[in-house]
């Protein structure tokens, strides 16, 4: 076996195709296919209390037949889009798996949406099923006024049940476990993720069964480096396009074996490293925040004797942080891009000299470029928009669509390009560096946040007049929301006040995107047609945070 699945990096690209039948169904064709080896260890999990449990792919394979047929005695039709909002539980990926070989649409979401949040997606998408635990079906159960597509309601594990709704095991315990699902073509659709963006509400990022699933290959064969045998874990929630990529097609993609830890709780660096140090885990993926925690800790005190490959992505990852996980551990770090809407784009792949700080090389199966403002390619050196080629060939790893969302879709499109939103540039070995974001969407801690969902947020307060939300750079999360509040008459800025408006963010949306940072002003920069310049205040935030650190 070679060191790496990648060895030469030019003759990787250059033959690198992926084949697309007509006819695919991930599920079925792929993760079936390793159930045939009864033995071949898809997960090992680690529970709250430290209870570990061992998962087959046979096993997966046999309960996603039966969530399949669960959904289809239940009218779900193929085509229909299930919202699914877990923790980190082996019915996530059992319940994917059981959605996907029925022909449905997964909506994965994160366990931290509020009823609020519920209710625009399930609206927006007309979705007719939700799959969630106890906590997340009270939230459902509370908008239900307000999400009239839903036809089908089921709760995991232990708690309460509301009132028609249905409990996940006793649908799969009468469920009949012949049924293998539904044939689907390679162009039906999959999985939405909702992706923030500057104007408006989440956007819906429709994949296909072969965008992601057949995608992915490029992700886990090359970047994350993994083959049979590996024991991969991705520090990511469930509820993020990087669990897609990382906790499921890439790795499952190559037949490796998931370690999953559903802590319940706050990240623990220390918690963390203990883990890697216990468990023969090969491969190690994670943000770059949790990078920026873990060199915070004593790393000398830890052994890792199976770890042979880390990566990140999410967010720009610091030259200094690779440098000390490397002198501790002996192991470089990957930087990796890419976006909810690709699978990777630009990484650093196994046979290129990292330079730290950059993004690395484009990845098979893309031409990624750095282009101007009239789709043109920009020389070495100058900054541009991040973008990739479609015409003549459309990637196929590219999702298709903005669902619903025609005009959304022809703005990311400049001429032969995909735009991606980001800025960077190239340098003369075809090395990228990422600038930032080209519009105000904020990356914090690897979570998109958009201001506009901030800001309706915090102007349903008293208090607040007006609102504008921007990123302030920060050390540890790479960016934190800072929101800059005009009150209302007859109030006073407070520390008080920057609590109590905090507080009744996080009740309104999910509570990572609540302002870190509150700043009572007279004005905010406006243009000439009385827009909010978020741009100045960015850069404001920018100079005021470098002069700080002098």
């Amino acid at each position: 076996m070679p060191e790496h699945n990648m060895t030469d990096y030019e003759a990787t690209r250059a033959a690198f195709q992926l084949v697309v039948p007509e006819w695919f169904n991930w599920a079925r064709d792929v993760v079936a296919g390793w159930a045939a080896d009864p033995d071949r260890l898809a997960m090992l999990w680690v529970g709250p209390d430290g209870t570990e449990r061992r998962i087959t792919f046979a096993e997966f394979d046999r309960r996603a037949n039966t969530v399949a047929a669960a959904l289809r005695d239940l009218g779900v039709q193929p085509g229909d889009r299930v919202a699914i909002m877990l923790p980190r539980v082996p019915e996530w990926w059992e319940a994917v798996l059981g959605i996907m070989k029925r022909g449905a649409v997964s909506m994965p979401g994160t366990i931290l949406l509020t009823p609020k949040d519920i209710a625009y997606r399930i609206s927006a998408a007309a979705a007719r099923v939700v799959i969630t635990d106890a906590a997340g079906a009270a939230k459902v159960h509370s908008v239900a006024d307000q999400t009239p597509s839903l036809a089908v309601c089921i709760v995991v594990g232990a708690g309460d049940v509301p009132a028609g709704w249905h409990r996940y095991a006793d649908l799969l315990a009468a469920a009949p476990t012949d049924y293998t699902g539904e044939p689907t073509r390679a162009a039906d659709p999959v999985m939405i993720y909702f992706t923030s963006g500057t104007v408006g509400y989440p956007k819906m990022v429709l994949h296909t069964h072969a965008s992601y699933p057949l995608g992915h290959s490029i992700t886990g064969k090359y970047w994350l480096d993994l083959r049979p045998g590996d024991l991969h874990w991705n520090v990511a929630d469930n509820g993020w396009a990087k669990a897609a990529w990382s906790s499921l097609f890439g790795p499952w993609g190559e037949g490796a074996t998931l370690f999953v830890q559903d802590s319940r709780g706050k990240f623990s660096a220390g918690e963390t490293l203990d883990l890697l140090a216990r468990y023969p885990i090969t491969t190690l993926c994670a943000p770059p925040t949790v990078y920026r925690t873990l060199v915070l800790e004593d790393l000398k005190a830890y052994q890792f004797p199976y770890l042979r490959w880390c990566v990140g992505a999410g967010e720009p990852l610091n030259p200094e942080v690779i440098t000390i996980w490397q002198q501790a551990t002996g192991l470089t770090i990957r930087d990796g891009y890419g976006q909810t809407e690709t699978v990777l784009l630009v990484g650093n792949f196994p046979p290129l000299p990292v330079k730290p700080g950059s993004m690395g090389k484009p990845s098979p199966g893309f031409d990624v470029s750095v282009i101007d403002d009239a789709g043109a390619e920009v020389p070495p050196g100058q900054e541009g928009d991040i973008a990739v080629r479609v015409r003549p060939v459309r990637p196929v790893a590219l999702f298709q669509e903005y669902w619903r969302n025609p005009e959304a879709t022809a703005g990311a499109m400049r001429g032969d390009w995909y735009v991606t939103g980001d800025r960077a540039l190239k340098d003369s070995d075809g090395y990228f560096w990422f600038v930032g974001r080209s519009d105000d969407v904020i990356i914090s801690a690897g979570y998109r946040i958009g201001p506009f969902e901030v800001e309706s947020a915090l102007i349903e307060h008293p208090a607040v007049a007006e609102a504008a939300v921007v990123a302030s750079p920060d050390a540890l999360r790479g960016e934190i929301v800072k929101a800059f509040i005009i009150l209302a008459p007859g109030y006073v800025g407070s520390a008080v006040l920057v609590t109590e408006i905090q507080e009744a963010v996080k009740a309104s949306t999910a509570p990572y995107k609540y302002p870190r940072e509150i700043e009572f002003v007279q004005e905010l920069p406006k243009t000439v047609s009385g827009k909010i310049r978020r741009v100045e205040l960015r850069e404001q935030e920018r100079q005021r945070k470098a002069s700080s650190e002098l």
